[in-house]
Protein backbone atom coordinates (compact mmCIF):
# COMPACT_ATOMS: atom_id res chain seq x y z
CA UNK A 1 0.00 0.00 0.00
CA UNK A 2 1.26 3.51 -0.90
CA UNK A 3 2.29 5.99 2.23
CA UNK A 4 -0.12 8.69 1.82
CA UNK A 5 2.68 10.79 3.71
CA UNK A 6 4.64 13.43 2.91
CA UNK A 7 7.69 12.27 0.64
CA UNK A 8 9.74 13.17 -2.29
CA UNK A 9 7.66 13.71 -5.66
CA UNK A 10 7.84 10.27 -7.18
CA UNK A 11 7.68 10.84 -11.00
CA UNK A 12 7.26 8.03 -13.92
CA UNK A 13 8.81 9.19 -17.27
CA UNK A 14 7.85 7.02 -20.26
CA UNK A 15 9.53 7.96 -23.33
CA UNK A 16 9.30 7.11 -26.86
CA UNK A 17 8.06 7.65 -30.40
CA UNK A 18 4.76 7.04 -29.50
CA UNK A 19 3.86 6.25 -33.18
CA UNK A 20 1.01 6.48 -32.37
CA UNK A 21 0.42 6.18 -28.73
CA UNK A 22 -2.17 2.90 -27.78
CA UNK A 23 -3.54 1.11 -25.03
CA UNK A 24 -0.51 -0.84 -24.19
CA UNK A 25 1.29 2.05 -23.27
CA UNK A 26 -1.33 3.38 -21.25
CA UNK A 27 -1.39 0.08 -19.56
CA UNK A 28 2.33 -0.19 -18.92
CA UNK A 29 2.47 3.62 -17.83
CA UNK A 30 -0.79 2.65 -15.32
CA UNK A 31 0.49 -0.58 -13.92
CA UNK A 32 4.06 0.98 -12.92
CA UNK A 33 2.41 4.21 -11.17
CA UNK A 34 0.10 1.67 -9.04
CA UNK A 35 2.95 -0.38 -8.35
CA UNK A 36 5.59 1.91 -7.40
CA UNK A 37 2.89 4.55 -5.95
CA UNK A 38 4.31 7.19 -7.90
CA UNK A 39 2.36 10.56 -8.29
CA UNK A 40 2.39 10.97 -11.59
CA UNK A 41 3.72 9.21 -14.94
CA UNK A 42 4.62 11.96 -18.11
CA UNK A 43 4.71 11.01 -21.59
CA UNK A 44 7.94 12.17 -23.11
CA UNK A 45 7.73 12.01 -26.91
CA UNK A 46 10.58 11.62 -28.62
CA UNK A 47 12.24 14.56 -31.09
CA UNK A 48 14.39 13.13 -33.22
CA UNK A 49 15.54 9.48 -32.29
CA UNK A 50 19.04 8.89 -32.97
CA UNK A 51 18.85 5.08 -33.33
CA UNK A 52 15.77 5.45 -35.58
CA UNK A 53 15.86 6.87 -39.40
CA UNK A 54 13.91 10.41 -39.11
CA UNK A 55 12.38 9.78 -42.54
CA UNK A 56 10.29 6.91 -41.02
CA UNK A 57 9.33 8.64 -37.97
CA UNK A 58 5.92 10.65 -37.77
CA UNK A 59 6.44 14.37 -37.45
CA UNK A 60 6.89 15.66 -33.83
CA UNK A 61 3.55 17.62 -33.73
CA UNK A 62 1.80 14.89 -34.45
CA UNK A 63 3.31 12.85 -32.23
CA UNK A 64 2.65 15.06 -29.48
CA UNK A 65 -1.03 15.92 -29.81
CA UNK A 66 -1.53 11.63 -30.04
CA UNK A 67 0.08 11.52 -26.84
CA UNK A 68 -1.79 14.38 -25.44
CA UNK A 69 -4.77 12.79 -26.47
CA UNK A 70 -4.30 10.20 -25.53
CA UNK A 71 -3.13 11.00 -21.64
CA UNK A 72 -5.94 13.83 -21.49
CA UNK A 73 -8.79 11.93 -19.75
CA UNK A 74 -6.05 10.51 -16.84
CA UNK A 75 -5.02 13.21 -13.78
CA UNK A 76 -1.82 11.46 -13.09
CA UNK A 77 -0.69 11.26 -16.67
CA UNK A 78 1.17 14.30 -18.64
CA UNK A 79 2.88 15.02 -21.89
CA UNK A 80 5.55 16.47 -22.17
CA UNK A 81 7.48 18.69 -24.86
CA UNK A 82 11.13 18.43 -23.46
CA UNK A 83 12.36 16.47 -25.78
CA UNK A 84 10.68 18.39 -28.69
CA UNK A 85 12.15 21.83 -27.76
CA UNK A 86 15.15 20.83 -27.32
CA UNK A 87 17.87 21.06 -30.44
CA UNK A 88 18.24 17.04 -31.83
CA UNK A 89 19.74 14.52 -31.30
CA UNK A 90 17.04 13.53 -28.51
CA UNK A 91 19.30 12.17 -25.41
CA UNK A 92 17.55 10.36 -22.63
CA UNK A 93 20.40 11.12 -20.18
CA UNK A 94 19.76 14.81 -20.99
CA UNK A 95 15.92 14.42 -20.44
CA UNK A 96 16.78 13.09 -17.26
CA UNK A 97 19.45 15.78 -16.02
CA UNK A 98 16.57 18.41 -17.27
CA UNK A 99 13.71 16.80 -15.36
CA UNK A 100 16.16 16.69 -12.05
CA UNK A 101 16.68 20.49 -12.58
CA UNK A 102 12.97 21.52 -12.91
CA UNK A 103 12.13 20.08 -9.10
CA UNK A 104 14.73 21.51 -6.80
CA UNK A 105 13.11 20.26 -3.58
CA UNK A 106 14.06 16.87 -5.12
CA UNK A 107 12.70 14.19 -7.52
CA UNK A 108 12.88 10.40 -7.73
CA UNK A 109 12.59 9.18 -11.24
CA UNK A 110 11.36 5.92 -12.33
CA UNK A 111 12.20 5.80 -16.47
CA UNK A 112 9.63 3.20 -17.95
CA UNK A 113 10.69 1.82 -21.25
CA UNK A 114 10.19 -1.94 -23.06
CA UNK A 115 12.92 -5.19 -22.69
CA UNK A 116 14.57 -4.35 -26.43
CA UNK A 117 15.10 -0.64 -25.32
CA UNK A 118 16.82 -1.90 -21.95
CA UNK A 119 18.91 -4.48 -23.45
CA UNK A 120 20.30 -1.68 -25.41
CA UNK A 121 21.16 0.45 -22.59
CA UNK A 122 24.77 -0.07 -23.67
CA UNK A 123 24.60 1.84 -26.68
CA UNK A 124 22.95 4.89 -24.93
CA UNK A 125 24.74 8.45 -24.85
CA UNK A 126 26.49 7.92 -20.71
CA UNK A 127 24.64 4.86 -20.11
CA UNK A 128 25.76 4.89 -16.56
CA UNK A 129 24.93 8.53 -15.62
CA UNK A 130 21.35 7.62 -16.58
CA UNK A 131 21.56 4.58 -14.28
CA UNK A 132 22.32 6.91 -11.54
CA UNK A 133 19.96 9.83 -12.25
CA UNK A 134 16.60 7.61 -12.38
CA UNK A 135 15.57 3.59 -11.62
CA UNK A 136 14.17 1.71 -14.54
CA UNK A 137 11.44 0.19 -14.54
CA UNK A 138 11.26 -2.82 -17.48
CA UNK A 139 8.06 -3.56 -18.99
CA UNK A 140 8.37 -7.35 -19.72
CA UNK A 141 8.21 -11.05 -19.09
CA UNK A 142 9.97 -10.37 -15.41
CA UNK A 143 12.06 -14.13 -15.42
CA UNK A 144 13.25 -13.74 -18.99
CA UNK A 145 13.62 -9.85 -19.02
CA UNK A 146 16.19 -10.18 -16.44
CA UNK A 147 18.36 -12.86 -17.04
CA UNK A 148 18.22 -10.64 -20.57
CA UNK A 149 19.09 -7.78 -18.89
CA UNK A 150 22.12 -8.59 -17.16
CA UNK A 151 23.79 -10.63 -19.95
CA UNK A 152 23.76 -7.17 -21.99
CA UNK A 153 24.97 -4.71 -19.23
CA UNK A 154 27.44 -7.06 -17.52
CA UNK A 155 29.23 -5.15 -14.97
CA UNK A 156 26.91 -2.51 -15.13
CA UNK A 157 23.80 -4.58 -14.09
CA UNK A 158 26.56 -6.08 -11.44
CA UNK A 159 26.84 -2.13 -10.05
CA UNK A 160 23.75 -0.76 -11.20
CA UNK A 161 21.13 -3.67 -10.30
CA UNK A 162 19.32 -2.17 -7.59
CA UNK A 163 17.91 0.16 -9.60
CA UNK A 164 16.63 -1.61 -12.47
CA UNK A 165 13.26 -3.21 -11.49
CA UNK A 166 10.59 -5.38 -13.67
CA UNK A 167 6.88 -4.64 -14.41
CA UNK A 168 4.40 -7.71 -14.02
CA UNK A 169 2.03 -5.86 -15.90
CA UNK A 170 -1.24 -7.40 -17.91
CA UNK A 171 -0.10 -9.18 -21.28
CA UNK A 172 -1.41 -6.83 -24.23
CA UNK A 173 0.12 -7.71 -27.70
CA UNK A 174 0.03 -4.61 -29.37
CA UNK A 175 2.59 -2.83 -31.32
CA UNK A 176 2.62 0.42 -33.22
CA UNK A 177 4.41 -0.95 -36.09
CA UNK A 178 1.43 -3.17 -36.45
CA UNK A 179 -1.06 -0.33 -36.08
CA UNK A 180 0.31 1.55 -38.58
CA UNK A 181 0.61 -1.13 -41.30
CA UNK A 182 -3.25 -1.71 -40.34
CA UNK A 183 -3.95 1.84 -41.03
CA UNK A 184 -2.05 1.63 -44.57
CA UNK A 185 -4.22 -1.62 -45.36
CA UNK A 186 -7.16 0.15 -44.42
CA UNK A 187 -7.89 -1.77 -41.23
CA UNK A 188 -9.73 -1.00 -38.13
CA UNK A 189 -7.83 0.00 -35.28
CA UNK A 190 -10.34 0.79 -32.83
CA UNK A 191 -10.06 -0.81 -29.16
CA UNK A 192 -6.77 -0.92 -30.12
CA UNK A 193 -5.76 3.05 -29.85
CA UNK A 194 -7.90 5.47 -27.29
CA UNK A 195 -10.73 6.98 -29.48
CA UNK A 196 -9.31 10.13 -29.94
CA UNK A 197 -6.14 8.92 -31.28
CA UNK A 198 -7.86 6.95 -33.87
CA UNK A 199 -10.03 10.10 -34.93
CA UNK A 200 -6.76 12.46 -35.11
CA UNK A 201 -5.07 9.86 -37.42
CA UNK A 202 -7.74 9.68 -39.77
CA UNK A 203 -8.55 13.57 -39.61
CA UNK A 204 -4.61 13.82 -40.17
CA UNK A 205 -4.57 10.92 -42.77
CA UNK A 206 -1.16 9.52 -40.80
CA UNK A 207 0.24 5.97 -41.92
CA UNK A 208 -1.44 6.47 -44.97
CA UNK A 209 1.26 8.64 -47.15
CA UNK A 210 -0.90 12.09 -46.82
CA UNK A 211 -0.66 14.67 -44.03
CA UNK A 212 1.20 12.65 -41.69
CA UNK A 213 4.56 11.99 -44.45
CA UNK A 214 4.69 15.97 -45.06
CA UNK A 215 8.20 17.32 -42.87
Amino acid sequence: MCDSGEHVRRLGVYGGTFDPPHLGHLIAAQSVLDAWCLDEVVFVPSGTPPHKNPDEVTPARHRYMMTLLATLDNPQFSTSRLELDRPAPSFTVDTLRQLHGEHPDGVELFFILGLDAMIGLPTWKEPQEVLELCHMIVVGRPGYAQEAVAQSLGDMYTRYGHRIHFADIPAVDISASDLRSRVREGRSIRYLVPDMVREYIEAHGLYRGEEGSEP
